[in-house]
C-alpha cells in the first residue's frame, strides 16, 4: 500500500491569481507493517511505482457545450482514463514528471516540490447556473500492470484584468527614470517587472481611484433624486457606497432597495453559422443572481446612503468565448402615483406616516465592474488531500 500526499506551500489560502506560481508539496509513503505481517523477502515488502506526473486542469462544464477535444489534450500524459467524468478541459499546462521506477521500502518517505505558472489568460473558476469553470491539480501515478490512479487537489483561480496599454501603468517600485540617471556601479540593477506585475500595479491604479458619478433618477412624473456613485470599479471585499439626495425631488420616493446582482449572458453559435468563419450574434440566455441587498423607507428623509459588500467567494468580471459575466446594481424605486401626499405627523418623539398612498415602482440597473483580490485577503486553509493506492 502507498500513501499519496498533497499539500499547497500557501497554506492559508488555495486562491491564486492568473500568471501566479502554484507550488505544492507531493509525498509518497510506505506505510510500516506490523511486525506478525513483515515478509521474508525484499522483493515482497518494496512497493515499486513505474511513473509519476503533474499538471493543472482547468475543466468546463456547461448545459449546451459539446465535448470535444478532450482526447486530444490527454493522449500524450496517459492520463485519459484518470481525466473521463471530470469535464471538458478547456487548459491544461504540460505535465512533469516526478520520477520514473520509484522504490519504496516500509516506513520510507519520498517528497517532490510541483511548482507551475497558471496562464494570464486562462478562464478563472465559475460556479454558475448554466457554467462552471474550476481547477483542479492532478497527480496521477501507476504501478506496473494497475490502471492509472489520480488524486485531485481543487484550487480557486481568480482572473486579471487586461493591461491594454502597458506604457500606462507606471512603474510603482522605479520612481526615477533609470535610463537618465547617471551610472553608479554600487548600485543594485532593478529588475524589470513582469507580466504579473504590471497587471498587479494596473489593477491596484484602477480600484483606488475615486471618481465620483452623478447620476439624475427621473420617471414620467418627474425628478425622483440624485444618486452618486463614488468608484465603478471594486475589489472583491470592498464595500459599494452610494449616496442617494432627494432635496431635487418633484416626485416623492418612498422606499428603495438595492442589490448587487450578477448576470450570466451564454454566447451562444446559432446552428446556421457552426463551421464557417462568419462569428454568431450572442445571446442572452442566462440567469440573474442576487447576493447582498440594501432596503431603506425613505419616506421624509432628504438624504441617504446605502452600502453594499461585496462577498469574497464570488468571480469577478470576466468574459471568454462561452459566457459573458457582468455586474450590476439593481435599483427599485418606490414612488408615490399622487402628488396630494400627506405630509409626515410629528407628535412629540414619535411620527406618523400616511396609511394610504398611491405608489409606483421604477428599476433601474447600474453596471459595476468586479476585479479580485489578493489572494491572501481570502482566507480559507488548503489542508492536505491524500490517496491511498492498495
Amino acid at each position: 500500500m502507498i500513501e499519496i500526499t498533497s499539500k499547497l506551500v500557501r497554506e492559508q489560502t488555495p486562491v491564486f491569481l492568473c500568471g501566479e506560481v502554484v507550488e505544492c508539496f507531493i509525498s509518497f509513503t510506505n506505510p510500516s507493517l506490523p511486525e506478525h505481517k513483515i515478509a521474508q523477502s525484499n522483493i515482497d515488502i518494496l512497493e515499486n511505482l513505474a511513473w509519476a506526473t503533474a499538471q493543472i486542469h482547468c475543466y468546463c462544464n456547461s448545459v449546451f457545450q459539446e465535448r470535444s477535444n478532450q482526447d486530444s489534450l490527454t493522449n500524450d500524459t496517459s492520463l485519459t482514463a484518470a481525466t473521463q467524468g471530470q469535464g471538458d478541459i478547456v487548459m491544461a499546462t504540460s505535465p512533469k514528471i516526478l520520477f520514473c521506477d520509484l522504490r519504496l521500502a516500509p516506513g520510507e518517505t519520498k517528497s517532490y516540490l510541483y511548482r507551475e505558472s497558471l496562464p494570464m489568460s486562462c478562464p478563472p473558476t465559475y460556479k454558475g447556473t448554466a457554467i462552471k469553470y474550476y481547477y483542479k491539480i492532478t497527480i496521477a501515478t501507476q504501478r506496473l500492470g494497475s490502471k492509472v490512479q489520480a488524486l485531485r487537489v481543487p484550487i480557486r483561480v481568480l482572473p486579471m484584468p487586461t493591461v491594454i496599454r502597458p506604457d500606462d501603468v507606471p512603474a510603482l517600485c522605479n520612481e526615477t527614470n533609470e535610463e537618465l540617471a547617471p551610472t553608479n556601479p554600487f548600485l543594485e540593477t532593478r529588475k524589470t517587472e513582469s507580466k504579473l506585475e504590471i497587471a498587479l500595479h494596473h489593477l491596484q491604479n484602477i480600484t483606488a481611484r475615486r471618481r465620483p458619478n452623478f447620476y439624475l433618477i427621473s420617471n414620467k412624473r418627474g425628478t425622483v433624486g440624485r444618486f452618486c456613485l463614488f468608484k465603478p470599479a471594486y475589489k472583491l471585499g470592498e464595500d459599494i457606497v452610494g449616496t442617494l439626495d432627494f432635496t431635487c425631488r418633484t416626485v416623492r420616493c418612498i422606499q428603495v432597495s438595492v442589490t448587487l446582482q450578477c448576470e450570466e449572458i451564454l454566447l451562444k453559435k446559432s446552428p446556421q453559422t457552426q463551421g464557417t468563419q462568419a462569428e454568431a450574434e450572442p445571446t442572452s440566455t442566462g440567469k440573474i443572481m442576487a447576493f447582498t441587498k440594501h432596503h431603506e423607507v425613505c419616506l421624509g428623509l432628504k438624504q441617504t446612503q446605502m452600502i453594499l459588500p461585496i462577498p469574497l467567494h464570488v468571480t469577478p468580471t470576466f468574459t471568454t468565448e462561452l459566457v459573458d459575466i457582468r455586474w450590476q446594481l439593481h435599483f427599485e424605486f418606490v414612488t408615490s402615483a399622487s402628488e396630494d401626499v400627506k405630509l409626515i405627523e410629528i407628535k412629540g418623539d414619535s411620527w406618523q406616516a400616511p396609511t394610504d398612498i398611491m405608489i409606483e415602482t421604477m428599476i433601474w440597473n447600474l453596471p459595476v465592474t468586479l476585479y479580485p483580490t489578493a489572494p491572501q485577503q481570502i482566507l480559507q486553509h488548503s489542508g492536505k488531500h491524500t490517496l491511498l493506492i492498495k
